[in-house]
């Protein structure tokens, strides 16, 4: 009878150290990849703040042109501002989603003045914001993937149990303004 017993701690104490290092494993990736989340953001944040110092540099340099749009140049300090405010993840994304709208308003202005499409000055400043807004598109992507791959793992099992045992909760979607998604006109 003793070796009965013995035999069935023996197997009850091996399921309880299978489990835990289940649990331990799960945990462990999961906190990973929020880790790589929380890096892949970083980078997103990076470019949009890049982009967000080179707003100053290309309104002062429309406003030399066009100094009568002072609604756009306004639009685009509020969104501007609340990008650099803004707290949470979503947070961010919306006011990076009002700032694309503004710059959008602000290239429309910039299309009425051909002497402005012509300075240099102007010409640099679009190609570098053209350039952060590809790192952007690049960064939001690589991004996206991690939340994907994320996301997927906290609504699999078993790790969707654990997962809400250790707090553990769905990322955000960088995701395009609906403004964004529609294709523009173009007038000949």
């Amino acid at each position: 009878m003793n070796k009965l017993v013995l035999g069935m701690v023996a197997v009850m104490m091996g399921v309880m150290l299978i489990l835990g290092m289940t649990f331990i494993s799960y945990n462990n990736s999961f906190a990973t990849m929020e880790e790589d989340l929380k890096g892949k953001w970083a980078q997103v944040e990076n470019q949009m703040k890049r982009r967000a110092d080179l707003i100053p540099n290309l309104v002062n340099t429309v406003k030399g042109f066009a100094s009568h749009e002072k609604e756009v140049f306004g639009k685009i300090a509020e969104a501007r501002s609340q990008l650099m405010n803004a707290g949470s993840v979503p947070q961010k994304i919306e006011a990076n989603n009002q700032l694309s709208g503004a710059l959008g308003r602000l290239l429309m202005v910039a299309e009425r003045y051909p002497d402005l499409k012509s300075d240099k000055a102007f010409s640099r400043l679009m190609d570098e914001l053209a350039g952060t807004e590809n790192r952007i598109a690049v960064e939001r992507k690589r991004y996206n993937e991690s939340v994907q791959s994320y996301n997927t793992s906290l609504r699999q099992l078993p790790g969707g149990l654990i997962a809400g045992v250790m707090g553990f909760s769905q990322a955000t979607y960088f995701e395009v303004a609906t403004a964004d998604k529609a294709t523009p006109t173009v007038k000949f």
